[in-house]
């Protein structure tokens, strides 16, 4: 059996959603959506590894005639760079730390990236789009803001002690402790100006999620099965098949 990658499932889940979706019903298709879940999380607590585990647990009660469920994090940049054929040198530049002022006025004057706000509409869109497809998750970029108005997405943040997800970057990315915390420090510095400059939102305000879940507290495995459950409680007929075994 063959592995996908990530990029490849991605492209597949976009392929098949945009052939099973004729124009004529999208209004249709808005109401009837299948879940779509965000997640915000802190630097270090475990998204990616937690967001393999999520799909893969939703898919097992799932209808499998049903779309796979598939996560998007960093590859929604590629997404976004597709949808609208903007130059791949511009994914730099929609890195969610390099929204500089008097950089991104300096580059919008010369003329050689779009303007911050087009890079965020162009990305909003995308997300939008995906979420109301549904089945699948999608990492970071304030999605949770973005797909609050829909009924079907459910929001999750993941946090965890800062000592945990040092450890956690020390572990899986090889870095030193000094490395890691300046690290974390950035990044987590980085996604609240990000949300907070473009969305006028607390990234920790915890009224934005349906559930906020500790990975100090749960393993991986385990924080997807809470998630997971969340969800199929949130939308039981969407689960009915596999649970009916």
């Amino acid at each position: 059996m063959i592995t996908l990658g990530a990029y490849e499932k991605c492209r597949l889940y976009i392929e098949e959603k945009t052939r099973n979706a004729p124009d004529q019903h999208k209004d249709r298709l808005v109401k009837e959506a299948h879940p779509c879940i965000t997640i915000s999380r802190e630097t270090g607590a475990g998204a990616a590894y937690v967001s393999e585990k999520l799909i893969d647990y939703l898919q097992y009660y799932s209808d499998p005639e049903e779309s796979r469920w598939t996560f998007f994090d960093k590859k929604l940049i590629e997404k976004v760079l597709e949808d609208h054929n903007l130059p791949r040198t511009l994914s730099e530049y929609m890195r969610e730390d390099k929204y500089k002022l008097l950089s991104s006025a300096v580059y919008e004057m010369l003329g050689i990236h779009p303007s911050k706000w087009t890079l965020i509409q162009k990305t909003t869109e995308s997300i939008l789009q995906l979420a109301r497809m549904g089945n699948v998750v999608i990492v970071g970029r304030a999605a949770n803001i973005i797909t609050s108005k829909l009924r079907n997405a459910f929001h999750v943040r993941l946090v965890a002690p800062l000592e945990n997800r040092i450890q956690k970057m020390m572990t899986h990315y090889n870095m030193s402790e000094k490395e890691a915390t300046e690290f974390i420090r950035k990044e987590d510095i980085a996604r609240k100006n990000y949300v907070k400059s473009h969305f006028f939102k607390d990234v920790e305000d915890p009224t934005l999620y349906h559930l906020i879940v500790n990975t100090g507290l749960y393993n991986y495995e385990e924080a997807a099965m809470l998630i997971g459950n969340a969800v199929m409680l949130k939308f039981p007929r969407f689960f009915e098949h596999n649970k009916k075994k």
